[in-house]
């Protein structure tokens, strides 16, 4: 017997209709999540709501846990960085082409380069290198440096080379040199800011806590009109201490030793300004780093020196920066569209142990990128490079 369908009750009909409404309001509304074929893993170190940290050991634990060397690794961070329109960075030489085993070099007149770079160098490539600014040490030498005076207008065959180094952003050749070092790859030697002379004498003692409440530390005593508008705007979107002679509200120009005594290389000494730098920079979560001139290439110790402190430098300058510096290691002012949106990023960094972290976590993984090569161009390694290019020209036996 053919039994007749029952009528579907109206009530039945209600019931199914809200019921399927709401499935589709708590998905789309986010409260069912399902993953993402294209996306297996949770996005690294994205700020994420507010956990105010001091702790800096404990943000690694965290980052650790949560992201880890072998993920960050596989991040695309420093491909492609590079936006100049020649090389950043000189490729180092080989030994091709040397005419000379030993080659000595005497520095002529007043140089800031450290005295201590004086030194006889066994380089690469089987030859020696005597640097000095002794003309008793360096009697015969195959160059003259020359850095705070002109060279000689004419040489003849017989008598150094003439080497002119000018390490500004101006990067002016002085027209009589016959070897000109400068920052730039596109010169004859490139000296980069990064090495560590730059850092002699220097209180290393490195904070593992960093303050809470105060984020950025700044520090100027030469006050360009420029740099200081951009320092004061930015400054006044974020908690910060200024030290040194510009825009300084920490009371005085030697109160990073009142704040941070341990930060006192010799108590029995009175301190230099530059004697407590990295110490003092090593408290604060970011360090800001604004360069004189914003110039392809012109990355000087501001950068390297912040960078060396433990902080995360908020950087202003060359708009090739990221071929010099290791991957994620910096936050690059001028790719954000206002200052109010860097400073809203700034703290939501600060507040996120994780997102913190991973601007560590080049040091901690040994992801280098370009800063390796940085650092084999730096002033470190200028005596060898620049006596091979002597070399390579043959010293005294050049032409003229």
């Amino acid at each position: 017997m053919r039994v007749s369908p029952k009528p579907i009750n109206s009530f039945t009909i209600s019931i199914s209709i809200m019921l399927t409404f709401a499935f589709f309001l708590l998905f789309f509304s986010g409260f069912f999540h399902f993953p993402s074929a294209s996306s297996p893993f949770p996005p690294i170190a994205r700020p994420s709501a507010a956990q105010p940290f001091t702790d800096l050991l404990g943000a690694f634990s965290k980052w650790d846990s949560q992201v880890g060397c072998a993920r960050f690794k596989d991040k695309p961070y420093g491909l492609p960085l590079n936006q100049s329109k020649v090389s950043s960075l000189q490729e180092v030489a080989h030994c091709g082409g040397l005419k000379l085993n030993h080659v000595t070099v005497l520095v002529k007149g007043w140089t800031w380069i450290p005295d201590n770079l004086d030194n006889l160098y066994s380089c690469s490539c089987g030859f020696s290198c005597l640097w000095s600014k002794s003309p008793v040490l360096a009697d015969n030498p195959d160059a003259f440096l020359f850095e705070s005076s002109t060279p000689p207008v004419q040489r003849r065959v017989g008598e150094p080379l003439r080497v002119y180094m000018d390490l500004e952003a101006g990067r002016k050749r002085s027209g009589r040199e016959d070897i000109y070092i400068s920052y730039h790859a596109e010169d004859d030697v490139q000296s980069t800011y990064a090495g560590a002379l730059f850092h002699n004498g220097r209180n290393y003692h490195v904070s593992n806590t960093k303050d809470r409440d105060i984020l950025v530390y700044w520090s100027s005593s030469r006050c360009l009109s420029q740099r200081n508008e951009l320092a004061k705007k930015l400054l006044g979107l974020l908690p910060h201490h200024s030290f040194g002679k510009c825009l300084n509200n920490v009371g005085g120009l030697d109160m990073a030793l009142t704040l941070y005594p341990e930060c006192a290389n010799d108590v029995n000494v009175t301190p230099k300004w530059w004697d407590h730098l990295h110490c003092a920079m090593s408290h604060y979560k970011f360090v800001l780093a604004i360069e004189n001139t914003f110039t392809e290439s012109y990355v000087t110790e501001k950068l390297f020196y912040a960078l060396d402190s433990g902080a995360v430098p908020i950087y202003f300058g060359a708009p090739n920066v990221m071929d010099f510096v290791p991957p994620h290691s910096i936050i690059d002012g001028r790719k954000f569209n206002s200052l109010e949106e860097l400073a809203s990023y700034v703290k939501l960094v600060a507040n996120d142990p994780v997102a913190y972290a991973e601007y560590h976590a080049w040091r901690r993984c040994g992801v280098l990128g370009n800063y390796g090569k940085t650092r084999a161009v730096s002033l470190d390694t200028l005596p060898c490079r620049l006596c091979e290019a002597v070399s390579r020209r043959g010293g005294r036996n050049a032409g003229s």
